[in-house]
């Protein structure tokens, strides 16, 4: 399947940012950005769940080339539909190479592979475990240094918004969610600093699997 009203970009600038207001036990749900394109202003709501769970929510910032997110910063401003392939610029959290470029680290000198393994884990950060608020005040990090942002996620069904910004795919067999896993879908934060740098907030749940099948249910 796929997800409802389809999956897409916004590319815009900030016009505001909030949290929901935490429940009884102090967790935070969703970061609200608000981001302003030619047609309005869109609601972003970046999902943080914890599910009910101490450590419900996995995440990681990851910084791209700015060759490799070139295509993409050349687009206008607005809202627009994406395929779900991979070449169209979606975004997939276990196939993208622009999300984790590959390097090669065989048939080289120990010194060569050791530069080549520090330089993989600079542009492979390890995936967080924690809270909504932890994942929130990350993200925030984020927020904080964009000028300009590139929402990937689903339009909302009545006014200008954008949700599923996590993880679209891995979602449990029967769990409720599962309707909706595909491969070539998944939602991100991507801001462009001033300097022209691009980091990437990505978000999934714990509940979601790390592998999935080219349709994108887990593996």
């Amino acid at each position: 399947m796929a997800l409802k009203k389809g999956y897409g970009l916004l590319i815009g600038a900030k016009k505001n940012y909030y949290r929901d207001p935490p429940d009884n036990f102090g967790r935070y749900y969703h970061g609200n950005l608000v981001i302003s394109a030619p047609a309005g202003d869109y609601h972003c709501a970046i999902d943080v769940d914890p599910k009910m769970m101490p450590d419900g929510i996995q995440w990681r910032i990851v910084k791209i080339r700015p060759a490799d997110f070139a295509p993409i910063k050349a687009l206008t401003n607005g809202w627009r539909l994406v395929p779900s392939t991979a070449t169209s610029g979606a975004l997939d959290y276990i196939r993208s190479s622009v999300l984790h470029p590959p390097i090669l680290i065989w048939n080289v000198r120990y010194d060569s592979w050791l530069s080549r393994f520090l330089e993989f884990i600079r542009w492979n950060p390890p995936w967080n475990n924690g809270t909504g608020v932890q994942a929130l005040t990350d993200l925030e990090s984020v927020i904080a240094k964009g000028v300009r942002f590139y929402i990937f996620g689903e339009p909302f069904n009545v006014g200008l918004g954008v949700h599923n910004i996590h993880q679209n795919q891995g979602d449990p067999i029967g769990g409720g969610h599962d309707k909706e896993n595909a491969i070539w879908q998944d939602g991100g934060t991507v801001v462009e600093t001033a300097e022209g740098e691009f980091f990437a907030f990505l978000n999934k749940f714990k509940t979601q699997s790390f592998k999935t099948d080219d349709q994108g249910r887990p593996a």
